[in-house]
This record gives C-alpha cells, sequence and structure tokens, in this order.
C-alpha cells in the first residue's frame, strides 16, 4: 500500500491544518490549539500520537466528532494501521462531514474493506456514480478501483484504471504501475487481448497497452507508423533573443558507455560519434555543456555505479548506458534522481518511467518499415528469406505482423542454413517463381549470405522485386562485390549517404576517423544522435508528430518514451549503393549489422 499511503500523506496534513470543519459550529480557542497540535504530531511522523489527540477532540467536541474521527483515521492509515481505526470508522456520519471529507471517508472505508478481503464493498464505494472527486484525491481513488476490480476478478477493468494513473505518477510509483498493467494484460492472454484491439479506433488510449503485452507475449504486432508532422527546433520570436522551440539544454551531460570489456569497440564508436556532433554543434553556436564520459564496463554493475558517480558529479542528463543488462539494471533502481537517455532497451521489456527514455536499434523496426515500403509499391505478397541469427528472425516477424495489418500476406518463409551455400532446395520451397505481380521478396541477412541468394533467386526465375534490412550492407562501397546484389532494396542511415542535410558530411569524417566507416558507422551515427537528442528528447515525448532529422533517421518518440527511426531506402546500381529520391519515408528502425540478443543497440 505504499503508494496509496504516500500521495495521501501531504493532503492530510494540509487539510488538518486548514480546519475543515463544519462553518456553522464555532470552536473554541482551546479546540483550535488542541488541534493544531495534532497536526504538528502528523507533520512530525508521529501519526499514532495524532490519532489519539484527534480522538480526544472527538470526545470533548461532539459537535465535531465525526471530523476528528476521520482525522484520527487517517492518522493511523499514515502509520500504516488503518486497522486501528476499525471501532470507530464505520461510525463516523457521512452526512456530518463537509467539503471532501465524504470522499476521503469513502476512500477510507474502501481501503479498510480490501484489507479485509470484501473487494466488493471496496468496489462499491469507489464507484459511486455522482460523486464529485477532488484533483488531489483522484489518483488515490483510481489506484483503490484497480486493486478492488483486479479482486472481484475484472482484470481488464483494473488495467484500464491503472492506465487512468499513468500520466498522474512520475519515477518509481510509475515504473510499478506501469509493470502491474502489463500483468494485468497479459494475464488475460493472447486471443482475448487481440480481439479487443481488432475492436478499437486507432488513437484508443489501450490500444498501445495492449500492444505492449502482446509483445511480452512473444506476439509480433504490428505498430502504427509515427506522424512526422512537425520539425523541433523551429526559430521562435523570444523577448531577448530567437529561440528554438522544444531546445532545453541540461547543465552537465554525463555519458556512459563501455570503455572496457567485450563491448569496448561499440563504445568506441559511439563515443566518437556523439562528440563529432558535440563539436559540430559549435559550427551552429549551440550551447555545448559540460559532458563527463564514465566507463561502464559493459555490465550492470558497473552501469549502476558510473550513474551514481555521475549523479555525484552533478549531472543534469545521463546518456547511456549501451547494453540491454546494464539498461535493465538502472531500470530496476528504486530512484533514478537524474533524468536518463538510455541507449538501449531493457532484457525484461520493462517501460521507462517519467525521466527516461530509450533510444535503441530494433530490427524489428527495420522489418515494419520494409513491409511498409513493399505496400507502398503496391506489393502485397512477400516470401520471406532471413538469417537464423536473432536480428533475421525478430525483423522477419515484425515484417509479417506489419504486412498483415495492411493486408498484404506472407505466402512463404525460410530461413537460411549458416553453413550452407546451395539454397536451390529452400528456393523451391518457396514456390515463388509462378508469383504475380504484385508480390515481392523480403530478406534479412549478412552481405555475404546476401550475395550467394540474390544470384540463385534469379537462377531459379524468382524475378522478384527484391526488399532487405540494413544488414546487406557492409558500410562501404564495393562494386565488384556487390554486383550481384543489383537492383535490391534496403533501408539504412541516412548519414551513410549524406541523404540528411545540416549534418556534417559523411565522407569528410569516415576519411579521418575509422569508426566512421563500414559496419561501424551506424553505431558512429547512433552516437551522433545521442548528442543530437539531448535539448529534445522531452519535447518528443510530449509532442506527438514532433521529429528532430538525425544521422540514424528521423527521429521521433512514442508515448513510453522510446526514440523511433524513420530510415531513408537505397538501391544498388552498378554494385554501388544510392538513396532513393523521396525515401525519407515513415517507420522507425535501426540500420546496422546487428549483433545478437544482448548486444549494444540491440532491444
Amino acid at each position: 500500500m505504499r503508494l496509496i499511503r504516500a500521495t495521501g500523506f501531504g493532503l492530510m496534513i494540509s487539510l488538518a491544518l486548514s480546519g475543515c470543519v463544519p462553518p456553522s459550529v464555532t470552536r473554541t480557542p482551546a479546540e483550535v490549539s488542541a488541534e493544531e497540535n495534532a497536526a504538528a504530531m502528523a507533520r512530525d511522523g508521529r501519526f499514532d500520537q495524532a490519532a489519539q489527540a484527534y480522538l480526544a477532540l472527538a470526545q470533548s467536541s461532539p459537535a465535531y466528532a465525526d471530523h476528528y474521527r476521520l482525522l484520527a483515521a487517517e492518522a493511523y492509515r499514515q502509520e500504516g494501521r488503518l486497522e486501528q481505526a476499525a471501532p470507530f470508522l464505520s461510525a463516523i456520519k457521512r452526512q456530518r462531514l463537509a467539503g471532501d471529507e465524504p470522499v476521503r471517508l469513502d476512500l477510507l472505508q474502501a481501503e479498510y474493506a480490501l484489507k479485509q478481503n470484501d473487494a466488493h464493498r471496496a468496489l462499491q464505494l469507489v464507484t459511486q456514480p455522482g460523486v464529485a472527486v477532488p484533483a488531489g484525491l483522484q489518483l488515490r481513488l483510481l489506484e483503490l478501483r484497480a486493486k478492488a476490480m483486479d479482486a472481484t476478478g475484472d482484470t481488464w477493468g483494473a488495467a484500464r484504471s491503472r492506465v487512468e494513473m499513468d500520466d498522474r505518477l512520475t519515477g518509481l510509483d510509475q515504473s510499478q504501475n506501469r509493470k502491474q498493467i502489463l500483468a494485468q494484460l497479459t494475464k488475460l492472454g493472447v486471443d482475448p487481448l487481440k480481439q479487443r484491439a481488432s475492436a478499437m479506433q486507432q488513437g484508443d488510449r489501450m490500444l498501445p497497452w495492449i500492444n505492449e503485452a502482446l509483445s511480452q507475449l512473444g506476439v509480433a504486432v504490428a505498430r502504427p507508423q509515427p506522424a512526422l508532422e512537425q520539425q523541433v527546433g523551429t526559430m521562435m520570436p523570444g523577448q531577448d533573443a530567437n529561440v528554438r522551440e522544444g531546445y532545453k539544454m541540461p547543465e552537465r551531460v554525463a555519458l556512459l558507455l563501455p570503455a572496457s570489456g567485450s563491448f569496448a569497440a561499440a563504445g568506441m564508436a559511439i563515443r566518437e560519434g556523439f562528440f563529432a556532433a558535440y563539436a559540430d554543434a559549435a559550427r551552429n553556436r549551440a550551447p555545448r555543456p559540460p559532458v563527463k564520459v564514465y566507463d561502464s564496463g559493459g555490465t550492470a554493475a558497473g552501469a549502476v555505479k558510473a550513474y551514481q558517480q555521475a549523479v555525484s558529479d552533478g549531472a543534469k542528463l545521463v546518456v547511456g548506458p549501451l547494453t540491454r543488462g546494464e539498461v535493465a539494471a538502472l531500470f530496476g533502481q528504486a530512484q533514478l534522481p537524474v533524468p536518463l537517455l538510455a541507449l538501449n532497451h531493457p532484457d525484461d521489456k520493462s517501460l521507462p518511467a517519467n525521466g527516461v527514455a530509450e533510444f535503441g536499434l530494433l530490427p524489428e523496426t527495420e522489418g515494419a518499415q520494409a513491409a511498409d515500403h513493399m505496400v507502398e509499391r503496391g506489393l502485397h505478397v512477400a516470401y520471406v528469406v532471413v538469417s537464423g541469427e536473432d536480428f533475421g528472425q525478430r525483423a522477419a516477424n515484425a515484417f509479417k505482423a506489419e504486412l498483415e495489418a495492411r493486408g498484404g500476406k506472407v505466402a512463404g518463409m525460410a530461413t537460411l542454413n549458416g553453413s550452407s551455400v546451395n539454397y536451390a532446395s529452400l528456393i523451391a520451397g518457396l514456390n515463388a517463381a509462378d508469383a504475380g505481380p504484385d508480390a515481392g521478396v523480403f530478406i534479412s541477412m549478412r552481405p555475404q549470405q546476401a550475395r550467394l541468394l540474390v544470384p540463385q533467386l534469379r537462377l531459379a526465375r524468382v524475378n522478384l522485386p527484391v526488399f532487405a534490412t540494413s544488414h546487406v550492407y557492409a558500410g562501404v562501397d564495393d562494386a565488384g562485390a556487390n554486383h550481384d546484389l543489383e537492383g535490391l532494396e534496403f533501408c539504412d542511415a541516412p548519414w551513410l549517404f549524406d541523404a540528411q542535410p545540416g549534418l556534417p558530411e559523411h565522407g569528410e569524417i569516415a576519411a579521418q576517423l575509422p569508426t566512421a566507416r563500414g559496419p561501424a558507422a551506424r553505431l558512429f551515427a547512433f552516437g551522433m544522435d545521442a548528442w543530437n537528442l539531448v535539448p529534445y528528447v522531452d519535447w518528443l515525448r510530449e509532442h506527438t508528430g514532433s521529429y528532430l532529422p538525425g544521422a540514424s533517421g528521423q527521429l521521433t518518440a512514442d508515448q513510453f518514451g522510446r526514440v523511433r527511426r524513420v530510415l531513408v531506402w537505397a538501391k544498388f546500381q552498378d554494385g554501388v549503393a544510392h538513396p532513393l529520391s523521396g525515401s525519407l519515408q515513415m517507420d522507425s528502425a535501426p540500420a546496422q549489422a546487428p549483433p545478437a540478443a544482448g548486444e549494444p543497440g540491440q532491444g
């Protein structure tokens, strides 16, 4: 009951001090003084003494007896001993109370009923029609209602009540509430959740939560495409000078990355990208606060230690850590006193709370964007061939979910054997040679596998357009090696092709820094965007449709604080990858030669 007591304490003290008593009777100076003393006891945390003082006032002041008994019961509640109020709680007469006291009595009686396992009585008390609930009591009422609904078997109603609470909470309270929402929804099961989702209108506040619950149950869910409506940083006339809309730069920034351990190389690429963007900010005369780098070591314990040190050193925003295990360790802390921009998604799939944002590279979003790209091309039938690695399987599941959500279908699926070089039987099993003009092939695999597969598709007379995730591109142009990928289209980070105006030139930086070229270039772009997000991360979450043009894609955020990416589409022509004009389209996803589960950037 931690949350309910905490939210009621300040209100109880303020009400006691305000002397909210029936206005028809005048209190004596002695009574006023005695009540002030009782309130002081409560304010000092001496709740048991405060309760005894209020009960004494109830005995000596019959006109205010119900008022004082209510305050006594609230003091016992704050002490965690609401059962001590049982002898007199039910005797308080609701009609003799004034102001918000009747509602406060209902909430106390509902809480006590829950303690007595009388959930039906509690539910009756917190769902009374026509009762106006003051704003300061609504959160407590919603939680009691959720608890009562859950106890009476109304799991869906309990989840809805907790969703109503979500934007009123912060920190650990919000994290715990979100876990309970998902626990209640997952309890309903896959098919009931799917049925509810299918009956909902887009924009229903429960739909994102259902999708999160389905994801936790292992179901690939089609995600609504982000609406890119308003670029952040629009110049706004200020009183003294022009300011950029949404721009809020913290005074001091900490960067948590592994400089040692298994992920040191990935950490270095991201760190160099971060400071390349930091240096470029001087060209735009943007404010640049001090940034201190901390070695997280790539471990959960190292990340927690680095975060705590950054807070102790005065950081106002922490960027990082990098691996899923590190992020999960920080999310599991009782309190995160400084806002966090995590550079991955936690491995337990928990949702970030207010003050926490997630920015990672997800193969699922690449798969979803590929499905959207095919549909926009008029192709509604797909044949899917992916690597057996984790990224390929996740991309395939997301592709299928998105394609089916948009009215398409997957006609055949196959997974490559890592050691095989002859895919003839696999291709024959797809039965794609006689596919119609509305069909295409989707692949997600490493360049070496793609260079073997695509020519064999042609030999098998599967002359369909081929679309891929970023993993087919090694990040450098090799016309000879990539000749076999002629005509293949893939999504990737726009900075690799200088397709995003306003950023430093890729070729110029790549000539100086090895981490800015080849497969590491995507992590470098990821690091650039980590810096570019710093002044806008709060604005993105709070303003649906706003976006930041980034190196790794157009960046936008969902209601949970997860930063999503909209990628550019490129095509192999004469063995060289060229961006397609006008290809900064809707969707979100990463672009890196993805590691297996748990590696940097993978959610």
